[in-house]
């Protein structure tokens, strides 16, 4: 009985550990569409977008490999125009930091968020 119930009880705790890893990962995504909504050019967009999600995850979830894709094309619109900008976050994690060492493989978590662009704020294409 014993060791059926410790094994239950780690698979909620590893399940919890995943759960926790996709909220981080949908934060820095989170994080990183409002810095890029913010920026004036799609380029420096992208930069910060990136920037953003490496500062929002790091120390919360250990990343192997982190990708960062924002369509900016909502950058190009004439001012007084709505648009959205939208940055999805991949980060491969690693099955021995979500669960528990030892535990092989991995897992690749995605959070995307779409943050409006001010609709008066000066533009430059770049």
């Amino acid at each position: 009985m014993t060791p059926t119930l410790v094994m239950l009880i780690s698979l909620a705790l590893a399940a919890g550990q995943v759960v926790r890893a996709g909220n981080e990962v949908d934060a820095a995504a989170k994080a990183a569409a409002r810095a890029a909504s913010i920026s004036r050019s799609p380029a420096a967009a992208q930069r910060a977008a990136y920037a953003a999600a490496q500062d929002s995850l790091s120390g919360q979830v250990a990343c192997e490999s982190t990708q960062v894709r924002a369509d900016t094309a909502a950058l190009k619109v004439p001012v007084g125009q709505v648009a959205k900008v939208t940055v999805t976050v991949r980060c491969t994690v690693d099955y021995g930091d979500l669960l528990m060492p030892g535990v092989p493989g991995s897992k690749t978590l995605t959070g995307s968020f779409a943050s409006t662009v001010d609709r008066f704020r000066q533009r430059t294409v770049s």
